[in-house]
């Protein structure tokens, strides 16, 4: 779990407020089917499905404090998984608009990802963000 799906916070620590966090708001509403290991087993196969940061630097958008167009980040997402992602912004200390999260939705087995039949609300992006370095 700290190499595959890192907490990124500052400051950083071990992830495990994090993954409890993960847990409680998103895995609680599979315990039908899959219990907590199963949980992030199946997350972590998603995450190597989408891969997403490479799906991102294949349309050469990076890492590297630069700005870029929305509709570009969204284009490249969804033509790299087949579904709409919700992206989800804040600002950092200099005010600047930075990509915070990306949400697909996966369907209730937790193998597939589906159309988001609603998105996460708050934290608008602007047509042109900032993707940190990290």
């Amino acid at each position: 779990m700290k190499k595959n799906w890192p907490t990124l916070s500052c400051p950083s620590n071990e992830g495990f407020k994090f993954w409890k966090h993960e847990w409680e708001k998103h895995g609680t509403c599979a315990e039908s089917v899959m219990d907590q290991h199963e949980y992030f087993e199946a997350a972590l196969k998603l995450k190597d499905k989408a891969n997403l940061l490479q799906t991102l630097t294949n349309a050469e958008i990076n890492p590297d404090d630069g700005f870029y167009d929305l509709k570009k980040i969204t284009k490249a997402i969804k033509d790299g998984i087949g579904f709409t992602p919700g992206l989800q912004c804040n600002k950092d200390r200099e005010r600047n608009d930075q990509l915070y999260q990306i949400y697909i939705c996966v369907d209730t087995s937790g193998t597939e990802f589906i159309e988001c039949p609603v998105l996460p609300k708050g934290g608008k992006c602007p047509s042109k963000l900032q993707f940190a370095k990290f």
